[in-house]
Protein backbone atom coordinates (compact mmCIF):
# COMPACT_ATOMS: atom_id res chain seq x y z
CA UNK A 1 0.00 0.00 0.00
CA UNK A 2 3.08 2.15 0.08
CA UNK A 3 2.61 5.62 -1.30
CA UNK A 4 5.32 8.16 -3.08
CA UNK A 5 6.12 10.64 -0.19
CA UNK A 6 3.75 13.44 -0.07
CA UNK A 7 3.89 16.48 2.18
CA UNK A 8 1.33 15.93 4.96
CA UNK A 9 -0.78 18.67 6.83
CA UNK A 10 0.70 18.44 10.08
CA UNK A 11 0.92 21.13 13.01
CA UNK A 12 4.55 21.76 13.84
CA UNK A 13 4.76 23.80 17.09
CA UNK A 14 5.25 27.29 17.21
CA UNK A 15 7.76 26.96 20.14
CA UNK A 16 11.30 29.00 20.71
CA UNK A 17 12.61 25.28 20.75
CA UNK A 18 16.78 24.50 19.68
CA UNK A 19 17.58 24.49 15.76
CA UNK A 20 18.20 20.49 16.88
CA UNK A 21 14.45 19.72 17.82
CA UNK A 22 11.92 18.67 15.79
CA UNK A 23 8.05 17.99 16.48
CA UNK A 24 4.94 17.73 15.37
CA UNK A 25 1.35 16.27 15.62
CA UNK A 26 -0.83 14.62 12.74
CA UNK A 27 -4.09 15.70 11.68
CA UNK A 28 -6.48 13.65 10.33
CA UNK A 29 -5.54 14.41 6.75
CA UNK A 30 -3.24 12.25 4.47
CA UNK A 31 -3.59 9.05 4.87
CA UNK A 32 -5.19 6.63 3.33
CA UNK A 33 -7.50 4.70 5.87
CA UNK A 34 -11.27 4.81 5.01
CA UNK A 35 -14.81 4.66 6.72
CA UNK A 36 -14.83 6.16 10.23
CA UNK A 37 -10.44 5.81 10.29
CA UNK A 38 -10.43 8.31 7.17
CA UNK A 39 -8.13 9.38 6.85
CA UNK A 40 -4.62 9.61 8.62
CA UNK A 41 -5.10 6.96 11.37
CA UNK A 42 -2.22 5.43 13.35
CA UNK A 43 -3.53 3.43 15.84
CA UNK A 44 -3.44 -0.07 15.45
CA UNK A 45 -6.09 -0.93 18.10
CA UNK A 46 -9.23 1.10 17.06
CA UNK A 47 -10.37 -1.66 14.20
CA UNK A 48 -8.50 -0.03 10.92
CA UNK A 49 -7.50 -2.03 8.36
CA UNK A 50 -3.78 -2.70 9.70
CA UNK A 51 -1.92 -2.34 6.17
CA UNK A 52 -3.54 0.84 6.07
CA UNK A 53 -2.52 2.00 9.76
CA UNK A 54 1.36 0.77 8.45
CA UNK A 55 1.53 2.78 5.46
CA UNK A 56 0.14 6.28 7.53
CA UNK A 57 2.93 5.56 10.12
CA UNK A 58 5.43 5.23 7.28
CA UNK A 59 4.23 8.83 6.35
CA UNK A 60 4.17 10.12 9.69
CA UNK A 61 7.92 8.90 9.38
CA UNK A 62 9.11 10.23 6.75
CA UNK A 63 7.49 13.82 7.50
CA UNK A 64 9.27 13.48 11.16
CA UNK A 65 12.15 12.64 10.02
CA UNK A 66 12.97 9.82 12.55
CA UNK A 67 11.73 6.37 13.71
CA UNK A 68 8.98 6.19 16.52
CA UNK A 69 9.16 4.58 19.93
CA UNK A 70 5.13 3.52 20.41
CA UNK A 71 3.87 3.19 23.26
CA UNK A 72 0.90 1.55 24.92
CA UNK A 73 -0.73 4.36 26.83
CA UNK A 74 -2.98 3.53 30.17
CA UNK A 75 -4.13 7.31 31.00
CA UNK A 76 -1.79 6.94 33.83
CA UNK A 77 1.15 9.12 34.83
CA UNK A 78 4.12 7.00 34.44
CA UNK A 79 6.87 8.30 32.77
CA UNK A 80 9.81 6.29 30.73
CA UNK A 81 13.21 6.76 28.80
CA UNK A 82 13.41 5.67 25.88
CA UNK A 83 16.34 5.29 23.11
CA UNK A 84 17.16 3.48 19.65
CA UNK A 85 17.36 0.07 21.82
CA UNK A 86 13.35 0.28 22.53
CA UNK A 87 12.89 0.72 18.44
CA UNK A 88 13.46 -3.31 18.94
CA UNK A 89 11.98 -4.08 22.17
CA UNK A 90 8.20 -4.73 23.55
CA UNK A 91 6.38 -1.45 23.78
CA UNK A 92 6.34 0.68 26.85
CA UNK A 93 3.12 0.98 28.62
CA UNK A 94 3.46 4.66 29.91
CA UNK A 95 1.54 7.96 28.99
CA UNK A 96 4.79 10.06 28.32
CA UNK A 97 8.45 9.32 27.36
CA UNK A 98 11.19 11.26 27.25
CA UNK A 99 14.43 10.97 25.73
CA UNK A 100 17.94 12.24 25.13
CA UNK A 101 19.31 10.48 22.58
CA UNK A 102 19.74 11.84 18.90
CA UNK A 103 17.47 10.27 16.19
CA UNK A 104 14.79 8.59 17.85
CA UNK A 105 11.33 9.66 18.40
CA UNK A 106 8.76 9.86 21.17
CA UNK A 107 5.47 9.54 20.51
CA UNK A 108 1.68 9.57 22.18
CA UNK A 109 -1.33 9.06 20.33
CA UNK A 110 -4.56 10.83 21.16
CA UNK A 111 -8.03 11.78 19.40
CA UNK A 112 -9.26 14.57 22.43
CA UNK A 113 -6.45 14.13 24.88
CA UNK A 114 -3.68 16.55 25.36
CA UNK A 115 -0.54 16.06 23.91
CA UNK A 116 2.10 18.09 25.54
CA UNK A 117 5.51 18.25 23.90
CA UNK A 118 8.81 19.50 25.79
CA UNK A 119 11.94 20.45 24.89
CA UNK A 120 15.11 21.55 27.20
CA UNK A 121 15.97 24.91 26.31
CA UNK A 122 19.85 23.72 25.32
CA UNK A 123 18.04 20.73 23.05
CA UNK A 124 19.91 18.44 25.25
CA UNK A 125 16.29 16.33 25.91
CA UNK A 126 13.10 16.20 24.67
CA UNK A 127 9.73 14.53 25.58
CA UNK A 128 6.41 14.46 25.26
CA UNK A 129 3.04 13.61 27.58
CA UNK A 130 -0.56 11.86 26.94
CA UNK A 131 -2.53 14.47 29.65
CA UNK A 132 -6.36 12.89 29.37
CA UNK A 133 -8.40 14.10 32.22
CA UNK A 134 -6.91 11.53 34.59
CA UNK A 135 -3.42 11.39 33.56
CA UNK A 136 -3.57 15.24 34.26
CA UNK A 137 -5.00 14.77 37.74
CA UNK A 138 -2.75 11.86 38.45
CA UNK A 139 0.37 14.49 37.97
CA UNK A 140 1.81 12.90 34.45
CA UNK A 141 2.80 16.74 33.57
CA UNK A 142 4.98 16.86 36.68
CA UNK A 143 6.36 13.69 36.14
CA UNK A 144 8.04 14.66 33.00
CA UNK A 145 9.26 17.52 33.49
CA UNK A 146 10.11 15.85 37.12
CA UNK A 147 11.84 13.42 34.83
CA UNK A 148 13.70 15.94 32.30
CA UNK A 149 14.64 17.77 35.65
CA UNK A 150 16.41 14.67 37.63
CA UNK A 151 18.02 13.53 34.07
CA UNK A 152 19.08 16.56 32.42
CA UNK A 153 19.99 18.60 35.81
CA UNK A 154 18.82 21.59 34.13
CA UNK A 155 15.90 23.44 36.42
CA UNK A 156 12.23 23.58 35.78
CA UNK A 157 12.69 27.11 34.11
CA UNK A 158 15.36 25.49 31.63
CA UNK A 159 12.20 23.10 29.68
CA UNK A 160 9.73 24.58 27.17
CA UNK A 161 6.38 23.10 26.50
CA UNK A 162 3.95 23.21 23.65
CA UNK A 163 -0.02 22.42 23.98
CA UNK A 164 -1.05 20.45 20.92
CA UNK A 165 -4.73 20.01 19.71
CA UNK A 166 -7.14 18.22 22.44
CA UNK A 167 -11.00 18.84 23.05
CA UNK A 168 -12.13 22.45 23.84
CA UNK A 169 -13.47 23.83 27.11
CA UNK A 170 -17.00 24.37 25.06
CA UNK A 171 -17.14 20.58 24.14
CA UNK A 172 -15.69 18.94 27.04
CA UNK A 173 -18.58 17.71 29.51
CA UNK A 174 -17.82 15.78 32.63
CA UNK A 175 -19.31 15.17 35.59
CA UNK A 176 -18.81 15.00 39.36
CA UNK A 177 -16.12 13.07 38.93
CA UNK A 178 -13.87 15.06 37.47
CA UNK A 179 -14.34 17.89 39.51
CA UNK A 180 -12.96 16.14 42.26
CA UNK A 181 -9.98 14.62 41.25
CA UNK A 182 -9.07 18.21 40.40
CA UNK A 183 -10.44 19.86 43.47
CA UNK A 184 -7.79 19.19 45.79
CA UNK A 185 -5.24 21.18 43.28
CA UNK A 186 -7.61 24.30 43.65
CA UNK A 187 -8.80 24.08 40.26
CA UNK A 188 -12.60 23.41 40.33
CA UNK A 189 -13.45 27.16 40.73
CA UNK A 190 -12.15 28.63 37.95
CA UNK A 191 -11.69 25.79 35.43
CA UNK A 192 -15.10 23.97 35.41
CA UNK A 193 -18.13 26.15 34.63
CA UNK A 194 -21.40 24.42 35.88
CA UNK A 195 -23.90 23.24 33.23
CA UNK A 196 -26.32 21.20 34.46
CA UNK A 197 -28.62 18.55 31.77
CA UNK A 198 -32.14 19.65 31.35
CA UNK A 199 -33.40 16.60 33.69
CA UNK A 200 -30.95 18.17 36.80
CA UNK A 201 -27.72 15.51 36.27
CA UNK A 202 -25.11 17.87 37.28
CA UNK A 203 -22.72 18.29 34.89
CA UNK A 204 -19.80 20.90 33.88
CA UNK A 205 -17.79 21.78 30.65
CA UNK A 206 -14.08 20.93 31.73
CA UNK A 207 -11.04 23.69 30.19
CA UNK A 208 -8.71 21.06 29.80
CA UNK A 209 -5.61 22.97 28.13
CA UNK A 210 -6.09 25.95 31.05
CA UNK A 211 -5.90 23.04 33.61
CA UNK A 212 -3.12 21.66 31.77
CA UNK A 213 -1.13 25.37 32.15
CA UNK A 214 -1.90 25.51 35.65
CA UNK A 215 -0.21 22.25 36.16
CA UNK A 216 2.80 23.32 34.17
CA UNK A 217 3.05 26.68 35.66
CA UNK A 218 2.69 25.34 39.41
CA UNK A 219 6.02 22.40 38.51
CA UNK A 220 8.02 25.31 37.50
CA UNK A 221 7.27 25.79 33.61
CA UNK A 222 7.49 29.56 32.50
CA UNK A 223 7.69 29.01 29.02
CA UNK A 224 4.46 28.27 27.32
CA UNK A 225 3.32 27.67 23.54
CA UNK A 226 0.11 26.33 21.61
CA UNK A 227 -3.42 27.45 21.47
CA UNK A 228 -4.97 23.82 21.69
CA UNK A 229 -7.24 23.71 19.14
CA UNK A 230 -10.57 22.26 19.99
CA UNK A 231 -10.11 18.74 18.22
CA UNK A 232 -14.06 18.33 18.78
CA UNK A 233 -15.00 20.98 16.69
CA UNK A 234 -12.45 20.53 13.95
CA UNK A 235 -13.99 17.74 12.64
CA UNK A 236 -12.57 18.24 9.05
CA UNK A 237 -8.91 18.21 10.37
CA UNK A 238 -8.80 16.14 13.85
CA UNK A 239 -10.08 12.91 14.73
CA UNK A 240 -12.50 13.26 18.56
CA UNK A 241 -13.60 10.43 20.66
CA UNK A 242 -15.98 12.49 22.17
CA UNK A 243 -17.47 13.56 18.87
CA UNK A 244 -17.74 10.26 16.92
CA UNK A 245 -16.56 7.61 19.08
CA UNK A 246 -15.52 5.30 16.85
CA UNK A 247 -12.77 7.20 15.53
CA UNK A 248 -8.50 7.22 14.16
CA UNK A 249 -6.05 8.74 16.33
CA UNK A 250 -3.12 11.71 15.70
CA UNK A 251 -0.09 11.22 16.42
CA UNK A 252 2.71 13.34 18.64
CA UNK A 253 5.98 13.29 18.54
CA UNK A 254 9.15 14.73 19.06
CA UNK A 255 13.19 14.18 18.60
CA UNK A 256 16.63 15.60 18.72
CA UNK A 257 18.35 15.55 15.43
Amino acid sequence: MSAALVPLPVLRPDWPAPAGVSGLVSTREGGVSQGAWASLNISMAVGDDPQAVAENRRRVVDALGAPIVWMNLEHGAQVVKIGHADLSRPRPVADAAWTDEPGVACAVTAADCLPVLFSTTDGRAVAVAHAGWRGLAAGVLENTVEALVTGTGCAPGDVLAWLGPCIGAEAFEVGLDVVEAFAAHGHAADRFVARPRPDGDPRWLADLPNLARDRLRAAGITRLSGEAPCTASGASRFFSYRRDRICGRMVAAVWRR
